[in-house]
Protein backbone atom coordinates (compact mmCIF):
# COMPACT_ATOMS: atom_id res chain seq x y z
CA UNK A 1 0.00 0.00 0.00
CA UNK A 2 1.67 3.27 -1.07
CA UNK A 3 1.33 6.27 1.32
CA UNK A 4 -1.15 7.94 -0.75
CA UNK A 5 -3.42 5.13 -0.69
CA UNK A 6 -3.06 5.10 2.93
CA UNK A 7 -4.06 8.84 3.29
CA UNK A 8 -6.95 7.87 0.95
CA UNK A 9 -8.07 5.27 3.30
CA UNK A 10 -7.71 7.40 6.37
CA UNK A 11 -10.01 10.30 4.72
CA UNK A 12 -12.87 7.84 4.45
CA UNK A 13 -12.55 7.05 8.31
CA UNK A 14 -15.06 9.88 9.36
CA UNK A 15 -15.74 10.28 13.16
CA UNK A 16 -13.75 7.91 14.96
CA UNK A 17 -14.90 8.45 18.86
CA UNK A 18 -13.70 6.34 21.92
CA UNK A 19 -16.10 5.34 25.09
CA UNK A 20 -14.72 4.57 28.10
CA UNK A 21 -16.84 2.00 30.59
CA UNK A 22 -16.20 -0.85 33.21
CA UNK A 23 -17.74 -3.86 33.93
CA UNK A 24 -19.42 -4.64 37.51
CA UNK A 25 -16.97 -4.41 39.80
CA UNK A 26 -19.37 -6.69 42.23
CA UNK A 27 -19.16 -9.13 39.92
CA UNK A 28 -15.55 -9.42 39.30
CA UNK A 29 -14.73 -6.92 36.44
CA UNK A 30 -12.82 -4.05 37.65
CA UNK A 31 -11.28 -3.78 34.03
CA UNK A 32 -11.50 -0.56 32.90
CA UNK A 33 -12.41 -1.00 29.21
CA UNK A 34 -11.81 1.42 25.77
CA UNK A 35 -12.99 1.14 22.77
CA UNK A 36 -12.38 3.50 19.48
CA UNK A 37 -14.63 3.00 16.49
CA UNK A 38 -15.95 5.29 13.46
CA UNK A 39 -19.28 6.19 13.29
CA UNK A 40 -19.40 5.28 9.55
CA UNK A 41 -20.21 9.00 8.21
CA UNK A 42 -16.62 9.20 6.19
CA UNK A 43 -17.22 10.32 2.88
CA UNK A 44 -18.00 6.85 1.11
CA UNK A 45 -20.37 6.20 3.58
CA UNK A 46 -19.95 3.11 6.01
CA UNK A 47 -18.18 0.34 3.74
CA UNK A 48 -15.11 2.78 2.87
CA UNK A 49 -15.52 3.93 6.96
CA UNK A 50 -15.01 0.37 7.97
CA UNK A 51 -12.44 -0.50 5.51
CA UNK A 52 -10.41 2.63 6.17
CA UNK A 53 -10.48 1.24 10.48
CA UNK A 54 -9.27 -2.34 8.90
CA UNK A 55 -6.56 -0.35 6.94
CA UNK A 56 -5.28 2.01 9.72
CA UNK A 57 -4.87 -1.09 11.40
CA UNK A 58 -3.20 -3.31 9.01
CA UNK A 59 -1.19 -0.19 8.49
CA UNK A 60 0.76 0.04 11.97
CA UNK A 61 0.87 -4.10 11.75
CA UNK A 62 -2.10 -3.94 14.15
CA UNK A 63 -3.72 -7.21 13.96
CA UNK A 64 -7.73 -8.14 13.99
CA UNK A 65 -8.93 -11.08 15.74
CA UNK A 66 -8.79 -12.90 18.66
CA UNK A 67 -5.05 -12.24 19.90
CA UNK A 68 -4.39 -9.90 22.52
CA UNK A 69 -1.67 -7.69 22.14
CA UNK A 70 0.10 -6.73 25.38
CA UNK A 71 1.40 -2.68 25.37
CA UNK A 72 2.75 -2.50 29.11
CA UNK A 73 6.01 -2.88 29.15
CA UNK A 74 6.96 0.62 29.21
CA UNK A 75 10.88 -0.11 27.50
CA UNK A 76 9.32 -0.98 24.77
CA UNK A 77 7.81 1.81 22.57
CA UNK A 78 4.02 0.49 21.56
CA UNK A 79 2.37 2.58 18.99
CA UNK A 80 -0.83 2.69 20.72
CA UNK A 81 -0.64 4.40 24.14
CA UNK A 82 -3.17 5.72 26.64
CA UNK A 83 -2.66 9.09 28.51
CA UNK A 84 -4.71 9.57 31.52
CA UNK A 85 -4.97 13.21 33.41
CA UNK A 86 -8.13 14.04 35.64
CA UNK A 87 -10.89 12.24 33.75
CA UNK A 88 -9.47 12.93 30.49
CA UNK A 89 -7.85 10.01 27.96
CA UNK A 90 -5.61 10.48 25.11
CA UNK A 91 -5.88 7.74 22.84
CA UNK A 92 -2.53 7.99 20.77
CA UNK A 93 -2.60 5.59 17.49
CA UNK A 94 -0.63 5.13 14.49
CA UNK A 95 -1.07 8.41 12.88
CA UNK A 96 -3.81 9.54 15.08
CA UNK A 97 -4.82 10.74 18.72
CA UNK A 98 -8.53 10.51 19.99
CA UNK A 99 -9.87 11.53 23.66
CA UNK A 100 -12.71 10.95 25.91
CA UNK A 101 -13.79 11.29 29.15
CA UNK A 102 -13.80 8.46 31.92
CA UNK A 103 -16.06 8.24 34.59
CA UNK A 104 -15.03 8.28 37.77
CA UNK A 105 -15.17 4.34 38.47
CA UNK A 106 -12.91 3.75 35.38
CA UNK A 107 -10.22 6.36 36.56
CA UNK A 108 -9.79 4.61 40.05
CA UNK A 109 -9.88 1.21 38.20
CA UNK A 110 -7.11 2.33 35.83
CA UNK A 111 -5.24 3.80 38.68
CA UNK A 112 -5.38 0.46 40.62
CA UNK A 113 -4.85 -1.81 38.24
CA UNK A 114 -2.66 0.70 35.85
CA UNK A 115 -4.03 -0.88 32.73
CA UNK A 116 -6.36 -0.92 30.56
CA UNK A 117 -8.37 -3.30 27.86
CA UNK A 118 -8.36 -1.13 24.66
CA UNK A 119 -10.79 -2.60 21.35
CA UNK A 120 -10.46 -0.57 18.42
CA UNK A 121 -13.46 -1.97 16.28
CA UNK A 122 -13.21 -2.04 12.37
CA UNK A 123 -17.50 -2.28 12.30
CA UNK A 124 -19.11 1.03 12.63
CA UNK A 125 -21.35 1.92 15.62
CA UNK A 126 -23.33 5.39 14.42
CA UNK A 127 -25.71 4.86 17.23
CA UNK A 128 -22.44 5.87 20.23
CA UNK A 129 -22.45 9.25 19.17
CA UNK A 130 -19.71 11.21 20.73
CA UNK A 131 -21.28 12.92 23.59
CA UNK A 132 -24.26 10.91 24.02
CA UNK A 133 -25.24 8.47 26.76
CA UNK A 134 -24.86 5.12 25.90
CA UNK A 135 -27.20 2.61 27.61
CA UNK A 136 -25.61 -0.62 28.84
CA UNK A 137 -27.40 -2.89 26.75
CA UNK A 138 -26.78 -0.62 23.93
CA UNK A 139 -22.77 -1.11 24.79
CA UNK A 140 -23.11 -4.94 25.71
CA UNK A 141 -25.18 -5.12 22.36
CA UNK A 142 -22.36 -4.12 20.33
CA UNK A 143 -19.15 -4.61 22.51
CA UNK A 144 -20.09 -8.27 23.35
CA UNK A 145 -21.60 -9.19 19.64
CA UNK A 146 -19.08 -12.49 18.72
CA UNK A 147 -19.17 -10.88 15.51
CA UNK A 148 -17.63 -7.27 16.50
CA UNK A 149 -15.34 -8.71 18.68
CA UNK A 150 -13.28 -10.98 15.87
CA UNK A 151 -13.25 -7.38 13.73
CA UNK A 152 -11.55 -5.72 16.38
CA UNK A 153 -8.16 -5.19 17.86
CA UNK A 154 -7.68 -5.83 21.12
CA UNK A 155 -4.56 -4.95 22.98
CA UNK A 156 -3.90 -4.48 27.03
CA UNK A 157 -2.33 -1.05 27.38
CA UNK A 158 -0.57 0.47 30.19
CA UNK A 159 -2.26 3.25 31.83
CA UNK A 160 0.51 6.59 32.00
CA UNK A 161 0.18 9.46 33.80
CA UNK A 162 1.67 13.11 33.14
CA UNK A 163 4.33 13.21 35.08
CA UNK A 164 4.72 16.09 38.40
Amino acid sequence: MTSIQAEIDRSQLGTLSVLAWIGDPSEGHDLPYLIAYTLGDGPGGREASEAAARGLLEEGGLPIGDVVLDGRDPVRKFPVQVLLEGNQIALTLPGMNARCTAPDEWVAAADEGGQVYFLFATRAWPEAAPGAPVAPEVLQAFAGDPEVLNSCAHFLLQVTRLKR
